[in-house]
């Protein structure tokens, strides 16, 4: 079968659209101008817009909804921008599909897929689109998607003579074909082909209008957290601002005044900048993640990321490079002997173990897309090519797989000749021997070659034969009459910068726990390559050993186990349970459907991209792109950095409004000339705004981040230090503007007065940005820190204050005076030295751990 052509599958996505079900509208100008009406914010600057225009001072009415505009500008910025990055993901982790075109697989995404192709499908996978099946053996499906009936349905080649009607969706009865298969289904066992007949809204979900979201965004408990504390500061704001406007009226019956005054104290108060934080910080990380690639599937889990204390990980494909060489034989047929492969050499392979690579051949795949499959089908080509022992002219007729029972699959051949069927069997060596009923001779004889080939690394499988005669197919593969075969050792080289790798999750307080269901020996054998320590057979803990233990006796043992060995995929759930209950965050790895209970269960769920199944990734929220350990490493790196970022942005957010509110009330309240109008407010929030988002969410992650444990997950943002040293950081540039303020007053003019203690406030600001970029660096020190953000900030924030101070027609806006070069860089001087105490008590240690 050769598939679609390329130009066919162009002109048919053209013509039919592509396969995908309608979603809802992406954000619009409108939408987003709708949203901003509704943040206090915005609000309060058109209110005060408003009353200037009522006040009949129409040039800061204007300039007050010129800042409007300005705000809405910013605000579609940072929207687009993480509207881009979201969309980025979803295109990331909208399904694949694997399917035949030109006579060779291509995996392309799911909303490629046409009317016409045909449809690669493999246990795990997830219908593309509605198909016909053409090929396949033991087929289940799950339809509950479609019917709500959990129980799997068979599926055939042959189509039923007589449709039978199955449950009503909708009120439509589903007339099923017993070879059709619809999109959004899953395969829940065997594998196959099958030809895709409807695409999108024409398949069977969308026309009973179900869809499927694969990014989704719930509210985390991080933002569950700040929306109370927002809603605190909300109240708190409100009352302070009815305080002010009742205080003023009556004590200087300006009430219009009054009005401005607590419009500007409701503008200092309000954080509106936390959900700017929450928002961008996290969309921004993820897509961050994804070109690290590693696609996150839920953002929620970025805030546990940093806090992972335990990583589960497979060790082929995601430890090794799953690219399977067989690299030595056992033949077991008298005199038994063993063969090292080098495919350099160009020697013959002797006689002794023909059969066993033709067996092992007949026991895989015909097509093979399994990295094991593929290594046994080449080194038949490479020694048997011109043989007898390779038969693409016998047909298979029945395949019994693998079972939780049985780590062992048979498949049997009709020859040409002859009346017999030619069973083969490969799988797990001890699998074998067991449907071999051998005798305790050649059980230890086995198994010392067994041993001693996965003492070298390398992954052993045992191959076995058998014939049959007759109609009624045995129920299960032990009724066969099987003989031994032989032994094959697969070499699954480890990937690149593995120890490294490992040897940073030990430094960051990270245990790597190696779960796979190979031979000890072999697992024993690729830890220590990985740098992990399984020295001792307490390190070793093997699926055979946990289904004796307790709950809490598994908990106490994985204490000091490194490496899990021959475990089955049921028992990842028990291993991720256990570590939960000894109060470990758990990330996991996985790949089968049965995997998915795991990764569910787990703190972090990864899944692998390349050779993952659709369940996996559905249930994870991550998905490994490359399938490479060392991309967990550098995500665990990045989540911990997010958060460092969102801990940095959020104290330099409480810290800057202390400042600002305490001007705009102080002044007031003690009877003093007003300092800050909503227009000043304005300004300062268009450079708090994109610092506390754009800024901190380009800062590099500190030097020491993979150097300390693992926080804990109930940490909050601002618990305990982080929020005591936020509001010390405020007080203290507080009282630095406060002096400033009540300097100038002594030795200058109210405009003059006004612009120098703006000048100092704006020049604290910037200082608290650049002292909250480390937890133990100097200010100084952070200077040399590249983040081009800052600096563009910076440089239009110093442009911007220029033009306010020394431009006539804005310094009356601003109602400044022209400050004396020497009085603005005696507030520059100000407005630095305010943050050089926190400095110095960065370098005490205690402070510094409490950061």
């Amino acid at each position: 079968m050769k598939g679609l052509s390329a130009k066919e599958a162009a002109e048919r996505l053209l013509r039919d659209g592509p396969n995908s079900l309608p979603s809802a509208d992406k954000s619009t100008l409108l939408a987003i101008c709708r949203e901003m009406l509704k943040e206090p914010m915005f609000v309060l600057l058109i209110a005060a817009g408003s009353l200037y225009l009522v006040l009949g001072d129409v040039q800061e009415g204007t300039v007050l909804f010129v800042l409007v505009l300005l705000v809405l500008a910013l605000t579609i910025y940072q929207e687009g921008k993480t509207a881009r990055a979201i969309e980025a993901l979803r295109d990331l982790s909208s399904p694949r599909a694997l399917v035949l075109r030109e006579d060779r697989q291509q995996r392309v995404a799911g909303s490629d897929v046409v009317v016409g192709d045909i449809l690669v499908l493999a246990e795990g996978d997830r219908v593309a689109a509605d198909a016909d099946l053409l090929e396949g053996a033991d087929i289940q499906m799950d339809e509950s998607l479609l019917t709500g009936e959990s129980t799997p349905v068979d599926k055939s080649v042959e189509v039923q003579t007589h449709a039978t009607p199955s449950k009503a969706v909708n009120g439509q009865s589903m007339d099923r074909l017993k070879s059709r298969l619809y999109s959004g289904t899953v395969l829940l066992k065997g594998h196959g082909l099958a030809r895709v007949t409807a695409t999108g809204e024409h398949s069977e979900i969308g026309r009973i209008g179900a869809a499927l979201d694969t990014v989704t965004e719930t509210a985390s408990p991080l933002k569950q957290q700040t929306a109370r504390l927002v809603k605190v500061l909300a109240l708190i704001a409100l009352a302070a601002s009815l305080f002010m406007v009742l205080a003023f009226g009556l004590v200087r019956g300006d009430w219009l005044g009054a009005f401005l005054a607590g419009i500007a104290l409701a503008m200092a108060l309000l954080p509106q900048e936390f959900t700017v934080i929450l928002t961008v910080l996290p969309a921004l990380g993820a897509w961050r993640l994804s070109k690290e690639r590693v696609l996150v599937r839920h953002i929620n889990a970025i805030e546990t990321l940093g806090a992972t204390s335990v990583l589960c990980v497979d060790k082929t494909g995601t430890l090794t490079e799953n690219q399977m060489t067989v690299a030595q034989l056992y033949s077991h047929v008298e005199p038994a002997q063993t063969l090292a492969i080098d495919y350099a050499k160009d020697e013959a392979l002797p006689e002794p173990f023909h059969t066993l690579v033709e067996y092992s051949i007949l026991a895989s795949m015909v097509d093979p897309f399994d990295p094991m499959d593929k290594a046994f089908h080449r080194l038949g080509q490479h020694y048997l090519q011109g043989t007898e022992h390779l038969h693409r002219d016998w047909t298979l007729v029945r395949e019994y797989g693998l079972n939780p029972e049985l780590r062992a699959m048979s498949h049997v051949w009709k020859a040409q000749v002859g009346d017999s069927f030619v069973v083969a069997a490969k799988g797990a060596p001890e699998a074998i021997m067991d449907l071999c009923h051998l005798d305790d001779s050649d059980t230890t004889r086995i198994n010392q070659a067994v041993n001693a080939m996965a003492a070298k690394g390398l992954r052993v499988l045992g191959v076995a034969q058998a014939r049959f005669v007759g109609d009624t197919w045995p129920k299960q593969e032990h009724d066969f009459q099987f003989a031994f075969v032989g032994l094959l050792g697969l070499a699954d080289p480890l990937r690149p910068g593995i120890p490294e790798a490992v040897a940073q999750c030990h430094s960051a307080g990270i245990r790597v726990l190696m779960i796979t269901g190979d031979y000890p020996m072999t697992a024993r054998a690729i830890a220590s390559q990985a740098a992990l320590d399984c020295s001792t057979d307490k390190q070793l803990l093997t699926g055979a050993d946990i289904a004796q233990l307790s709950a809490l006796e598994l908990q106490a043992r994985l204490k000091e186990v490194s490496v899990c060995a021959r475990v089955a995929p049921e028992q990842k759930l028990r291993i991720v349970q256990a570590l939960q209950a000894d109060g470990q965050v758990v990330a996991m790895t996985g790949d089968g459907v049965n995997d998915a209970p795991a990764l569910k269960a787990a703190h972090v769920g990864i899944a692998m991209g390349e050779r993952g199944t659709d369940v996996a990734r559905e249930a994870a929220d991550l998905v490994l792109l490359d399938d490479n350990f060392a991309s967990i490493v550098r995500a665990v790196r990045l989540g911990r950095r997010i958060f460092d970022n969102l801990r940095k942005s959020m104290s330099y957010v409480v810290a800057v409004h202390i400042p600002i509110a305490g001007m705009a009330l102080v002044p007031v309240l003690m009877g003093w000339p007003v300092v800050l109008f909503p227009l000043h407010i304005a300004f300062l929030e268009l450079v708090i705004d994109p610092a506390c988002s754009m800024v901190f969410e380009n800062e590099p992650p500190e030097g020491e981040l993979m150097q300390h444990s693992p926080r804990s997950p109930d940490t909050q943002l601002f618990g305990g230090w982080t929020l005591a040293v936020a509001l010390l950081q405020g007080l203290g540039v507080s009282l630095m503007v406060g002096a400033a303020y009540l300097w100038s007053r002594e030795h200058m003019a109210e405009p003059l007065a006004r612009a120098f203690t703006f000048t100092t406030l704006v020049s604290s600001n910037l200082t608290l940005i650049f002292s909250n970029r480390s937890r133990t660096a100097s200010m100084w020190k952070t200077l040399w820190i590249p983040n081009r953000t800052l600096w563009l900030v910076t440089g239009v924030t110093a442009v911007v204050l220029g033009l306010t101070l020394y431009v006539p027609s804005l310094a009356s806006l601003f109602k400044f005076g022209a400050l004396p070069m020497e009085h603005l860089l005696l507030a520059a001087l100000a407005g630095c030295i305010s943050m050089v105490w926190f400095s110095v008590l960065k370098r005490g240690s205690f402070l510094a751990s409490k950061l």
